[in-house]
């Protein structure tokens, strides 16, 4: 049998710490990556898989022999507006900074500039920053009275955590909380919805609207917040291993990852 490997980016998160002892507690080998270059021993490794941000698993991803499953940059922007109660439109930065108008503009999938309420295209990072032609995803502005993490394996939330109340962290398991079952019941509206089978999945429920998908994350870079620790490793563990365990209908939502000299 293969012996699992979790790694770990150099800069050890609360979440990197939990995914660590869960992973110990089953068996799996952790390891902490020194720099960001795989010593020459592990890369390749048999049944690896990884925690880190965006920036480092697209340095160590290939050295590792990982695929990373994410959701397609623009699936915010093709959910149907009664999944997201508002506008949201997928285009470029470019297309962004000509915006005469107050919007809420994030990067898809990556972390490359702030995400958050800009009062018009001109206060977007300049070309200098951020290449003009980067996604976006520009959207309406709407006010969240409360927002959910779930960790979502094949369309079911494994596990869930609310963070946030009235735009403040506030931090508690999905499973004690008193709308757990609301949460459940518009999480499954979104099994159709052109996912990956292992991502992470943010909702909330708008202030006078009703409930909400707010975004789609990286399962392999999420953190858990209040989630179970064990659940949400099998999510990673999913989300990022050895390219070839993926099956096809995976595949279409492996993230491009950079050849290194």
């Amino acid at each position: 049998m293969t012996t699992r490997t979790l790694f770990l980016s150099p800069r050890v998160t609360a979440t990197g710490h939990a995914l660590a002892d869960a992973a110990r507690r089953r068996g799996t080998r952790v390891e902490t990556l020194r720099d960001w270059r795989v010593p020459e021993h592990e890369r390749g490794a048999a049944g690896a898989s990884l925690y880190a941000g965006p920036l480092f698993a697209d340095a160590v991803a290939r050295e590792l022999g990982l695929g990373l499953l994410e959701a397609p940059e623009d699936w915010l922007a093709r959910l149907p507006y009664e999944l997201t109660l508002r506008d949201v439109e997928f285009t470029t930065i470019r297309e962004a900074r000509q915006l005469r108008r107050p919007a809420f503009v994030k990067p898809p999938n990556d972390k490359s500039f702030p995400a958050r309420v800009y009062p018009d295209g001109s206060r977007l990072p300049g070309p200098d920053a951020v290449d003009d032609d980067a996604p976006v995803l520009v959207s309406d502005i709407v006010t969240f009275a409360l927002e959910y993490r779930l960790f979502l394996l094949d369309g079911t939330v494994r596990t869930g955590s609310r963070y946030a109340t009235g735009g403040e962290l506030d931090v508690a398991p999905l499973a004690a909380d008193p709308r757990r079952s609301e949460v459940l019941s518009f999480a499954g509206r979104l099994v159709d919805s052109g996912l990956p089978s292992a991502v992470v999945v943010d909702v909330g429920l708008l202030t006078d609207s009703g409930w909400a998908v707010v975004e789609a994350n990286a399962a392999w870079a999420s953190g858990h917040y209040a989630c179970a620790a064990d659940a949400a490793l099998d999510v990673v563990l999913r989300a990022a291993r050895p390219e070839e365990e993926f099956a096809p209908a995976d595949r279409r939502f492996l993230r491009p990852t950079p050849v290194r000299d």
